[in-house]
């Protein structure tokens, strides 16, 4: 007869057995999927982040902290203006840097008086994260907030624990009392050589903001949620797969491209108007970010009255209407391309649905017949990824003079994939996927003759 003894011994052995044979367990980069909010957020695709601080009236992108409160007085903020201008662009939600590595917070803070309300504008008393907050909604944008770790101003940094304290408070603020924030975006500027308790504070978010993608470097954070692309070109100039070993880690990390409106600077600079970045250098961004299954952040500065300068606007309106133009006239659609029945949800103009290759398979082809030869440069396609990415290596032909030509060949497709090439002219284009993890799901497949379009 067993002792209790010796029953919690067997006990013991044998969940030291069951923990032994699940950390022997190989997870392999193909077997992990998205969660439903990194899904939601890459379909966003593009994002702006604000930069307005105190930097704005000093002519300066990094400050020290030391800057009066009583230079922050814009005359004439206008939060709806920059939400209506980004919108304008394509954009689908909008980060707020509510603190930048100076320590000037946008709100105001009951942890500081080093903000808005020490400042002159609007007599102390205004909330320039609820400002924007609501103006994003109201224009039908999401909303996030940027929150410098490093903090320049407060004496509390010297003190990692009090400091910890003071962030996560801060954090509360923000997380509790400005509705649902689609992101938080964490940087590691200035911190070199500093630890912070990052699992306590992604706890104290997930309390109020169960959904927020966190972004962060890899290297900063090993939990986030997103991932930065790693250079500030808003390019991705690699194979995207959106699945990363941080240190023998595996998890789905979508990258985000970030990049300024006006080259090299994040914040408003008086007589700059040769930094603003062309509608060409922005559409070949779009195409090298979006395009390679990466998502947008474009950075935007409000200048020092607290509205987005009048070129920036024209700029940002110009981008979206060239996005628009490149991508509005889906040939498949509007030529009338047939496709056998099994097929029709990949080439629908509607991402909502997809086509489903044969369960198990590891290679497929999707093929278009027009009823009369079309003319394209660019082939776009999507792919379903609920169930994670599956598409190792895939190609674009066309049928020319008796057999397929390849035109295009390439390994990740992910969320969405534009190809690139000098115009071609056929009846028969075919998607064909010539390795797969397993069963490939593709939510569109389309054709643009954009050779043509005129940018500005």
């Amino acid at each position: 007869m067993m002792t209790i003894k010796s029953t919690c011994a067997a006990l013991v052995l044998a969940l030291s057995a069951l923990a032994a044979n699940a950390g022997a367990q190989t997870v392999n980069a193909v077997d992990v999927k998205p969660s439903p909010q990194q899904v939601a957020w890459q379909d966003l695709e593009i994002g702006v982040i604000i930069h307005f601080s105190t930097n704005t009236f000093l002519n300066r992108e990094w400050g020290d902290g030391t800057a009066d409160p009583k230079v922050f007085n814009p005359c004439c903020v206008d939060t709806d203006q920059w939400m209506k201008a980004v919108k304008a662009a394509g954009v689908r939600y909008a980060v707020l840097v509510a603190k930048h590595h100076d320590g000037f917070t946008l709100w105001p803070s009951a942890q500081t008086n080093y903000g808005v309300k020490s400042s002159p504008w609007m007599n102390g008393k205004g909330d320039l994260v609820r400002m924007a907050s609501d103006s994003a909604r109201a224009n039908g944008l999401k909303f996030g907030v940027y929150l410098s770790p490093w903090d320049r101003h407060d004496p509390r940094y010297k003190d990692p624990a009090a400091y910890d304290k003071y962030y996560l408070a801060q954090l509360t603020e923000l997380a509790s009392n400005y509705g649902n924030l689609t992101e938080f975006w964490l940087d590691g500027a200035g911190s070199g050589g500093r630890t912070y308790d990052f699992e306590k504070i992604i706890q104290t978010l997930r309390t109020y903001q169960p959904n927020t993608m966190v972004f962060a470097d890899v290297d900063l954070f090993k939990y986030a949620d997103l991932r930065w692309v790693g250079t500030e070109s808003g390019y991705v100039p690699f194979e995207n797969w959106n699945v990363v070993d941080r240190a023998g880690y595996l998890r789905w990390r979508p990258i985000e491209a970030d990049t300024p409106l006006r080259a090299y600077h994040w914040f408003w600079h008086p007589n700059d108007e040769a930094s603003l970045k062309s509608v060409k250098e922005l559409v070949d961004t779009y195409n090298a970010s979006v395009g390679r299954g990466g998502q947008l952040m474009l950075g935007v500065a409000p200048d020092k009255d607290g509205r987005l300068p009048a070129v920036d606007v024209a700029r940002l309106k110009e981008f979206g209407d060239a996005i628009r133009a490149l991508y509005s006239h889906n040939l498949v659609v509007e030529d009338h391309a047939h496709v056998a029945p099994a097929y029709a949800a990949a080439v629908d103009n509607d991402p909502d649905t997809f086509w489903s290759a044969p369960a198990g398979s590891h290679s497929a082809v999707l093929e278009v017949d027009f009823p009369r030869p079309v003319t394209f440069d660019r082939t776009l396609t999507m792919e379903w990824l609920n169930d994670g990415q599956h598409i190792e290596k895939y190609a674009v032909e066309v049928y020319t003079q008796g057999h397929w030509k390849r035109i295009v060949e390439a390994e990740a497709i992910g969320h969405k994939k534009i190809d690139i090439f000098k115009p071609v002219t056929a009846q028969r284009v075919r998607l064909n996927l010539l390795s797969t993890t397993t069963e490939a799901h593709i939510r569109e497949f389309q054709l643009y003759n954009d050779s043509d379009v005129k940018l500005p």
